[in-house]
């Protein structure tokens, strides 16, 4: 067994025959650590797997003699996880669930399979005992007899009891407490993720096991560990959201048997993650009192439309320069807003601290929400505020224009379900839609000039 030292990033995985200050790869600072790697025969130490990893050898066919037929998707029992996944976990993926700690990684996983009496399940757990673990499953208030708990963190007897078991699922709460022999490096470093994951996901392919990691995230709000953990599996799910609000998002940011513009919204209890149906009704205040600095946007996620709450506050500048700031939302693009209406619409904000929130908790990337930003931005410097049965759709272009948005129908009909009375939407998405065919007043503008003119005009003339 020859003993050979090498360097690895610890951000993107790359190795360096010697240690460098900064990683020519992914351009980051102080990432490069040394790890030691044992190599017998040309081969990596630790080859008592291969016989349970190996599978039969395929051999090349064209293309039109492949038959495609529909993954077969496993139910899991939950309409948001669903949704996300694409309508069910494929057999044999490989998927890794990311999060903040202590946001309900482990809670999300573990009540979802308690769901699943009739899936075999092994729960493999390197960082709680039996004891919590049963704890947390009687605070959610189901147990079935087909979820097995094994606290384990060596990778070759996690794969020999699950060769043995056969389970219908596995899942590896989380990767970064998992060790193998193949790779001398302490748990959780570069080599010792990458040499479990692809062991990991040999296993699923071979035996057609859906696989689940559970990850952690870094100070950035990454993933920890190489990014090719996020390149072997098949599925990257996001589970955030503020731990000081009662919701959870969960989305995709990579999958390769569904789309990943949907996501699912999360309820924290003392009993577990509840399903949030009615996103709408729970992330606006319908008892604004008419207060300024407040609009409401017709979002999307995906093909589902839900409302928001946009609440912005502009004061006077204490410091020469004036502060910027977001939560929820794009900071960058939020600057560019302020910047189109100074430009377009006259409104000088320069001297001026804009604050913009997006209320409930939840980050918001639709690029319609950017009528009502400038709206909030614009209700609160006026002390004006925006009539409450009001919503908005619309993106902002540079030149001060209202460019159409996708999917109006369905934003339409979803302001109308929750008791809104009128919808701002742009001009071009007004002529494709006749406005007798939905029950609720369309107001059809061009620029952003025309909408803060049926929006603070009246206001101002009734005062």
């Amino acid at each position: 067994m020859k003993q050979k030292t090498l360097f690895v990033c610890s951000e993107c995985g790359a190795q360096y025959p010697k240690w460098l200050g900064q990683c020519t790869a992914c351009k980051q600072w102080n990432t490069i650590a040394e790890e030691m790697v044992f190599v017998e025969n040309g081969k990596k130490s630790g080859v008592a797997l291969d016989g349970v990893l190996t599978s039969k050898a395929e051999k090349p066919i064209l293309l039109q003699e492949i038959t495609s037929d529909e993954e077969v998707r496993i139910d899991l029992q939950d309409s948001e996880f669903n949704r996300v996944l694409g309508g069910g976990l494929v057999n044999g993926s490989f998927l890794l669930l990311g999060g903040e700690p202590g946001i309900g990684k482990s809670t999300l996983i573990l009540q979802t399979v308690l769901k699943l009496p009739r899936l075999t399940t092994l729960y493999v757990s390197g960082e709680e005992s039996r004891a919590q673990l049963k704890m947390r499953a009687d605070r959610i208030g189901t147990v079935q007899s087909a979820c097995h708990i094994y606290c384990e963190t060596s990778l070759e007897k996690i794969i020999a009891t699950a060769h043995e078991l056969n389970p219908d699922l596995l899942v590896i709460d989380s990767i970064q407490t998992i060790y193998t022999e193949r790779s001398e490096s302490s748990a959780g470093s570069v080599s010792q993720i990458r040499e479990c994951a692809n062991l990991l996901l040999q296993f699923a392919k071979s035996h057609n096991v859906p696989v689940i990691l559970i990850g952690h995230i870094n100070k950035e709000g990454t993933i920890a560990g190489p990014k090719v953990l996020e390149h072997t599996v098949d599925v990257v799910l996001q589970f955030d959201g503020d731990k000081h609000y009662l919701y959870r998002i969960l989305r995709a940011q990579k999958n390769r048997f569904g789309s990943t513009a949907e996501l699912g919204i999360y309820e924290m209890q003392a009993s577990g993650l509840r399903i949030v149906e009615n996103p709408s009704e729970h992330l606006i205040n319908r008892k604004r009192d008419e207060l300024s600095g407040t609009a409401i946007a017709a979002a999307m996620e995906g093909v589902r439309p839900f409302l928001i709450e946009v609440q912005a506050l502009v004061s006077s500048a204490v410091y020469n320069n004036p502060q910027r700031s977001a939560t929820g939302y794009d900071l960058r693009r939020m600057n560019m807003l302020l910047a189109v209406l100074e430009k377009r619409a006259g409104f000088k904000l320069i001297q001026k601290d804009v604050f913009l929130n997006i209320a409930g908790g939840v980050r918001i990337n639709d690029p319609a929400s950017d009528l009502a930003v400038i709206s909030s931005v614009l209700s609160s410097n006026l002390d004006i505020a925006i009539p409450p049965q009001l919503c908005m759709a619309g993106e902002v272009g540079l030149s001060g224009e209202v460019r159409p948005v996708s999917r109006i129908e369905q934003r339409i009909m979803e302001a109308h379900r929750v008791g809104f009375t009128s919808i701002v939407i742009p001009e071009a998405n007004f002529k494709s839609s006749a406005a007798t065919r939905y029950p609720i007043r369309i107001i059809p503008v061009g620029r952003v000039e025309e909408a803060f003119r049926i929006l603070f005009i009246p206001s101002n003339s009734s005062n």
